[in-house]
């Protein structure tokens, strides 16, 4: 029971300096006190010591002595997971009881401090456990995840509704102008204060239970959800019997399908594996049309048509607990309860952006429509433009407007030179970084890889992990996560990782990218640069721990560097031949960045406004049929354009039912307005040069959540966002005028 007892040593030993200082300066019965106190302490440990059920062989008991404390995979066993969370739930209760039966009056290193140093077991364990079921799941970790689900749900609950630890928070908070706090610490208080409110430390007892019901049900209904999107991900490929079905293919392409029909035990036959966008990369590729609409079909309908995965009735059951636990709360509906704590505030600032953008998105993506139903037409096709041909015939139209496809530019994008030569490249004339891959250390997967990370001045900074191919127990998209936050308090440096999700090639073949993967590649490197350049004390504010809608700001800058030209002509290289692209083919990139705005629009404000509709509604409100009330939504909201359907459909929405981004995910075009302006900035200050690089370090990737969100953007750009950026760069800012202007001209008609 090593851990256990270090733990509770550590926390007893953090106590007993209260205790002893309180010997020195208080009365004999204040002194009496105390020395029952810390006794009672003592005897809370040498319990937790008995009862533990983990064994001494779980590699959780200790912090990891690997660098960096990088969780020591090759030990780590399914069967550790769950005693070590449930020690760690029952180490963190007792670490908070002390903290609130404390007698002394409260200060803000006994409470607020204090209570940022509990809980480091369970969050080592869930971190651990939490990053490797969403990028090497099983079902033994999905059975654990269903478990454990509710139980940390009720053990939050538990830490956040202790009416005597919010009592001390309260009290703090009431004379924190008395305190005397740094920026920091003054503002830990304050979030920890609204934390506290914001999860019900207000409400009565009676609808405290009632909040826990809910928070129960919710974590049980969201961890469904994500295994049935999975679940529903890998049973939906679409099986092809015949190669010469799969014209227009790539050979790398027809030979990853047929090893994926292999792994699935259907050999002479070809698998076309998923994606969780709505969207799949072979629709771009593929000449087949029947094969299209099969894959674009499957696609539409995953999760509801039935069946063990299906999500219709968890979508409803969810909004409408939701909608419930926002009423309690005291909000209008859950979009008010989360807009509340993100930069954007409310629900009506949200709602103007979304209409604001829709019309001329949608105009856009109609024209774009217009133009490859000519080439339909001019083909002799005999069809309207559908979802299953935008992808296909975008292309035609991208090669004849600017006289290249994506097939001319994947044999430059070559995933190592990509990585190497591109994202580490950048952030070395940016930041002064530099690499060096561990081969040393142990690894989840055998396809992650591991590089050290050292700053400027050659001292380490971070561990960074490298997870790009897609593979069945992953799930879908792309993220970064941390096995390891930065922390002054506990004097700990990053360990953060990226997720891909890029089609694995045959043995020995290249893995080839194409420009959107790469654009991804140096978007979620921006997110591991603002965890590894976390530079504040408390946990609690660590890298990424800022606002939803501010979380994607940083990541979106650093794609810039992708299409940079010293960037690009640095990685972009022939896989056979090593020559560079040529520049008549750069220049067509850069010129075609705009290209299929319309479309890339209308899909992400479908998916946007989709995800407000659902938390826009009273408990009242909840419809009975989910998808009618999917269509009913797009209609009202004017984005009810089949050619082109929401980039995720409430089915398989996770960034709104499972991964944290509920009434959230217009935060992509919102970071999109701080992203372009300070792109602009960049631009206009030399580009990549250290001392901008620098300069977005000091004063906003190093500073984590520890301030205002905004204020640390103004802090960069030097003044408030403008949106005209944003406007030119999705092809906006035109169609705006125009719509401007008609409205200026109907409204001055008598």
């Amino acid at each position: 029971m090593l851990h256990l007892q270090h733990s509770n040593v550590r926390s007893f030993a953090f106590q007993s300096i209260m205790f002893l200082q309180l010997f020195s300066i208080q009365s004999p019965g204040r002194r009496l006190f105390a020395l029952l106190a810390a006794m009672q302490i003592a005897a809370i440990a040498v319990a937790a010591q008995n009862s533990s059920p983990m064994p001494s062989d779980n590699p959780f008991l200790v912090e990891s002595a690997l660098p960096y404390h990088l969780p020591p995979f090759d030990k780590i066993k399914d069967e550790h997971f769950v005693p070590a969370t449930e020690v760690g739930m029952q180490e963190q209760l007792k670490e908070v009881d002390v903290i609130a039966a404390n007698a002394e009056k409260a200060t803000f290193d006994n409470t607020v401090v204090a209570l940022e140093r509990t809980g480091r077991l369970l969050d080592r364990v869930q971190r651990t456990f939490s990053n490797l079921n969403a990028a090497d799941t099983n079902p033994t970790r999905q059975k654990i995840e269903t478990e454990l689900a509710p139980k940390l749900s009720a053990h939050h609950d538990a830490v956040l509704l202790n009416s005597k630890l919010f009592a001390r928070i309260q009290e703090l908070y009431s004379n924190r102008e008395k305190l005397g706090l740094d920026p920091e610490s003054s503002y830990l208080l304050e979030r920890y204060y609204k934390d506290f409110v914001r999860a019900g430390a207000k409400l009565s007892d009676s609808d405290k239970e009632k909040l826990k019901k809910i928070n129960a049900e919710l974590a049980t209904l969201q961890t469904k959800f994500d295994q049935n999107v999975l679940k529903e991900k890998n049973a939906s490929s679409i099986v092809v019997d015949r190669r010469e079905d799969l014209a227009g293919l790539s050979d790398n392409q027809i030979a990853a399908a047929s090893a994926a029909a292999k792994d699935e035990h259907k050999e002479g036959k070809f698998v076309l594996r998923l994606q969780n966008t709505t969207g799949q990369p072979l629709l771009g590729s593929s000449q087949n049309r029947a094969l299209r609409e099969r894959i674009m079909q499957a696609s539409l309908s995953r999760n509801s048509k039935g069946g063990p995965f299906d999500t219709r009735e968890i979508i409803i059951r969810t909004a409408q607990l939701r909608a419930e636990r926002a009423k309690l709360l005291g909000y209008e509906n859950h979009a008010a309860y989360q807009l509340e704590d993100q930069t954007a505030k409310d629900v009506s600032t949200v709602n103007k952006l979304l209409a604001d953008l829709t019309v001329p998105a949608v105009a856009n993506a109609r024209r774009e429509a217009a133009d490859m139903q000519k080439i339909v037409d001019q083909e002799k096709g005999g069809f309207q433009i559908a979802s299953w041909d935008w992808d296909f015939y975008s292309e035609k139209v991208r090669k004849a407007r600017y006289q290249f496809d994506e097939s001319d530019v994947r044999p430059y994008y070559e995933l190592n030179h990509v990585l190497v030569d591109g994202v580490f490249f950048a952030a070395g004339k940016l930041y002064g970084l530099t690499f060096k891959e561990r081969h040393d250390l142990p690894v989840y997967q055998p396809d992650v890889r591991v590089f050290e990370v050292y700053d400027a001045d050659g001292q380490p900074l971070a561990l960074f992990l490298g997870d790009y191919y897609a593979r069945p127990s992953k799930r879908g998209g792309a993220w970064m996560t941390a096995y390891v936050q930065q922390s002054g308090l506990f004097g700990t440096k990053p360990v953060v990782a990226n997720h891909l999700n890029i089609p694995k090639p045959p043995p020995g073949e290249p893995t080839l990218l194409t420009h959107d993967e790469v654009r991804t590649a140096f978007h979620e490197f921006g997110h591991a640069l603002h965890g590894m350049f976390s530079n504040v004390k408390y946990p609690r504010f660590s890298g990424t721990s800022v606002p939803r809608d501010f979380v994607e700001y940083p990541s979106q800058v650093n794609e810039m560097w992708a299409s940079w030209p010293d960037v690009l002509k640095n990685f972009a290289k022939h896989y056979k031949t090593g020559e560079s692209m040529p520049q008549a083919l750069f220049d067509k990139v850069v010129a075609a960045e705009k290209f299929n705005q319309g479309y890339k629009t209308t899909e992400y404000l479908g998916a946007s406004l989709l995800d407000q509709a659902w938390h826009q509604i009273n408990p009242s409100e909840v419809p009975k049929d989910a998808m009618a009330f999917e269509v009913t939504a797009l209609g009202k909201a004017g984005v009810d354009f089949p050619p082109v359907p929401p980039r995720y459909r409430s089915p398989y929405f996770s960034h709104a039912f499972s991964a944290g981004y509920s009434a959230g995910y217009y935060s992509y075009i919102w970071s999109e307005v701080l992203d372009a302006d300070s792109v602009e900035w960049i631009k206009e200050h030399g580009g990549l040069k250290r001392e901008n690089g620098d300069r977005f370090r000091q004063t906003l990737l190093s500073r984590g959540g520890s301030a205002d969100a905004l204020s640390l953007f103004k802090n960069f750009v030097g003044r408030d966002p403008y949106i005209e950026p944003l406007l030119k760069r999705r092809g906006l800012e035109a169609r705006l005028a125009a719509d401007d202007s008609k409205s200026a001209a109907e409204a001055a008609k008598p």
